[in-house]
Formats: structure tokens, C-alpha cells, sequence
């Protein structure tokens, strides 16, 4: 039974078996020293403290071995990319083959949607979460203008029920089986990046597939968060970012999954560039195109070293640990969590995120009675690094590999005494 006591969030970080992996990272400090509690790994991950040995390495081969490095480095870089798939693939529940580092996230999408978005004059529709990341709102809504279609009248939104946050599985049905024949692809984020809402992900993709739909989902708030088991679920392709849960550093690589059964398709159309031709003619030149098989046929261009280096990094940590420590760890300090947020009072504040932790991640959306903005900058002030959101959301992460019980004893305390004091209203 939880205690809302700080000497028994001081005993779990004892019997936590993750707590020495918080001193492998760089933890913010304020002005005085002292350390920040820092709850947003949803928006960027903390830097793991041998993230600047794995750079350092790779600048210290490109000084001393110039283009050579591309074979000769302690890490050779033609195929560095390679050396980060296995990590990769056990991280979201995939098979190598079928994950690949490349681009930026959105990018990312834009390329899946080529191979995986394939309208036809009556089944050309998109579906999304209505409340979906805006950039993915704004990805498909341009895949729709660039193939012809209204942006407005082809994009279904699944919406959740008034005086509800989260959304139901139930009226995604109802979606489809009203418009599956003019759905070509269902597009959702594997965790909702407002409500925090973990979707099942092989149950959409499988609805999907019931009715003819291509199945996608941008992993931003799953990957190196939640089990997302991208193999068994089905999905055709998913995309993720690696600077949020996987600490890879701001702007940093993304991720990219396509299912093993669309490996060898060779005629799937795609965009493509020499990095996804057959290594072994590669760089003959005057070769015609010969894509390779799995994920890596959808690569442009050689890698870039000192952002994969970075990620090599990480993974590494994760490769450790594996994700199944990690999610076991998130689901006890995401209870305490949300154990003590709740003793605060109903009538005060709202967690919007699903109680139920196989529906979730680390992160809590929280909503506090008559707040705006300037709450949020209160805590800030007291030294807890949040994430607010409009209208009225903080959203808070934290994150196992580097929060404590501790970290959330302390922010819970310091809301609390913002909230008694109601400094923050007009």
C-alpha cells in the first residue's frame, strides 16, 4: 500500500533495482546548484553521460583518418546505421530486418505515406485522432492535397465523446464500418501526445486490415516508453522519434518500422536514393536501381554519424536494461504517481491520462481547477521542469530510467503547496 510520505519514497528508491542508472545521466541544475526535477523526457531525454565519449570517438576518427573513416573508424561508418538495428528493433518489439535510423520523424511519415498511402478515386480517406499531434494532422492533410483530394472532406477524425478525453475503440468501429470502402489508411499515434492514452495497437491494426486500410502510427510518446510490439501488431509501417524517451539529443535521427511482410515487395513505389540500393553494387555507380530488402530500402542518404552516435549511446543503455525492466519500473513510479496527485482531491485536480497502466506510459496530463498558464510557471519557478499544454494540460513524465520516488514525492509537494497558496490565479 502506497504512502504519501517521504521517508517511504526514499525506501522504494532503495528497492528499486534502476535507481543507480539516474547517475549515468546529466541531471539539470538551477542557479544555486541544485538539482531540477525534470519530468519531461516526453519532450526531450535527459543526456546519458557517455553520450560525448560514443561523439567524441567518432570526431577523433574524422580528425585523424579523414574519408577513411568510412572503413577504418574504431566504428566504421558505412554501415554505423547497422550497428544501431538490433537495439533499435528490441526497443519497439520488432525483427531487424524491419527497423532502420533515418531523417527526422515527419519526413520520416511523409516517405511511409508514399509506399503505404495509395488512393484511389473512391478509397482515399485518412484517418487520425482528432486531438492528433499537430504534425501529423498537417502531413496528411498535405498527402490528400498533393494526390488531388480535398483536405477537409478526406481526413475522418476519430473524436472522442463529448465530456470525454480519451478515445473509444467502439466508435472507431462505428468509423469503419460506416466509411472503410473510402478509407485507404488509418494514421494514429501509438500514444496520445496530450491525454497520454496508449492505444492497442494490433486491435487498430487489425480493424484496419478488416477493412482493406493500410495501418500506421507515429511511436513518438511510445518508443523507449511502452511495449509497443510493432511485429506482432500488425501495423504496416510506424514511425518514432529517438530525442524524447531515447535521449538522443534535440532534433536528433528517427526511427522507422515497415512490417517484415512488406520486405521483399520490391514493387511497393517509394522515393528512393543510392543508400537504399544493394550494397554490394552500391558503389559501382552505373548500376540500376536494386533496392535492398526490409526497412533499409527506405533510406536516401549515408547516415549521419555524430546524431547516430548519439543514439548508439542510448540504445546501448536500453540494450542493457531491456524494456521490459524499464516498463515494470514505469508502472510503479507512474502509480505513486498518480497516488499522490489523487490525494490532493478530486474537486482540485483531474488526470485525464487512462488509470488502467496497460493504456499508458510514464506520463500523467494532468488538470488543476480554475489554473491557466501561470501554474505551470510556478512550478517551474520551484524547480520542477513540466510540459504545458493548451488549453489546460501539464503534462509530466517520469521518466524510469532517470526519475526517482523521490523526484515525484518532491513535485507532487511543491504542486500541492502552489495550489494551497493559489498564487496562480488572477
Amino acid at each position: 500500500m502506497h504512502k504519501a510520505t517521504l521517508d517511504y519514497a526514499k525506501q522504494q528508491d532503495i528497492l528499486d533495482e534502476l535507481s543507480n542508472y539516474r547517475n549515468q545521466f546529466h541531471i539539470p541544475k538551477d542557479k544555486h546548484g541544485n538539482e531540477l526535477i525534470y519530468m519531461t523526457g516526453n519532450s526531450l531525454g535527459l543526456q546519458p553521460k557517455q553520450t560525448k565519449a560514443y561523439i567524441d570517438q567518432e570526431l577523433e576518427d574524422w580528425a585523424n583518418l579523414g574519408v577513411e573513416g568510412h572503413t577504418e573508424a574504431k566504428n566504421p561508418w558505412l554501415p554505423y546505421h547497422e550497428f544501431l538495428a538490433e537495439s533499435m528493433a528490441n526497443v519497439v518489439g520488432a525483427k531487424p530486418i524491419e527497423v532502420v535510423t533515418m531523417n527526422t520523424l515527419t519526413a520520416n511519415l511523409h516517405l511511409m505515406m508514399v509506399s503505404f498511402y495509395k488512393p484511389t478515386k473512391t478509397r482515399y480517406k485518412i484517418i487520425i485522432e482528432s486531438d492528433a499531434f499537430p504534425s501529423d494532422k498537417y502531413a496528411v492533410e498535405s498527402q490528400l492535397r498533393h494526390h488531388g483530394f480535398d483536405d477537409k472532406e478526406g481526413l475522418i477524425l476519430w473524436k472522442p465523446r463529448k465530456n470525454e478525453e480519451l478515445l473509444r475503440y467502439e466508435d472507431l468501429e462505428a468509423i469503419l464500418e460506416k466509411h472503410g470502402n473510402e478509407v485507404a489508411l488509418v494514421m494514429i499515434g501509438g500514444v496520445n501526445y496530450y491525454t497520454g492514452q496508449y492505444f492497442d495497437l494490433k486491435r487498430i491494426a487489425k480493424l484496419g486490415h478488416k477493412h482493406q486500410c493500410m495501418v500506421g502510427f507515429d511511436c513518438a510518446h511510445g518508443a523507449g516508453n511502452v511495449a509497443l510490439n510493432l511485429h506482432d501488431s500488425g501495423a504496416d509501417f510506424a514511425v518514432w522519434c529517438t530525442y524524447k524517451y531515447l535521449n538522443s539529443g534535440p532534433g536528433s535521427l528517427a526511427g522507422c518500422f515497415v512490417h517484415e511482410k512488406h520486405a521483399y515487395n520490391k514493387g511497393l513505389n517509394r522515393f528512393t536514393g543510392w543508400w537504399s540500393h544493394n550494397k554490394q553494387t552500391r558503389f559501382n555507380m552505373r548500376q540500376e536501381f536494386d533496392v535492398l530488402p526490409g526497412a533499409e530500402g527506405w533510406q536516401l542518404s549515408n547516415p549521419p554519424i555524430l546524431s547516430m552516435a548519439a543514439i548508439k549511446a542510448s540504445l546501448d543503455i536500453f540494450n542493457e536494461l531491456g524494456m521490459k525492466k524499464l516498463t515494470d519500473k514505469s508502472k510503479k513510479l507512474t502509480g505513486y504517481f498518480e497516488f499522490l496527485l489523487k490525494q490532493l482531491g478530486e474537486d482540485t485536480i483531474k488526470i485525464i491520462t487512462p488509470t488502467n497502466p496497460e493504456a499508458r506510459g510514464c506520463q500523467l496530463s494532468i488538470q488543476v481547477l480554475n489554473a491557466n498558464k501561470s501554474l505551470h510557471n510556478k512550478l517551474t519557478e520551484a524547480g520542477v521542469i513540466s510540459d504545458w499544454r493548451e488549453p489546460d494540460v501539464i503534462r509530466c513524465a517520469p521518466t524510469p530510467l532517470y526519475n526517482s520516488f523521490q523526484d515525484v514525492y518532491h513535485m507532487v509537494d511543491k504542486l500541492k503547496k502552489i495550489i494551497r497558496e493559489k498564487t496562480y490565479i488572477d
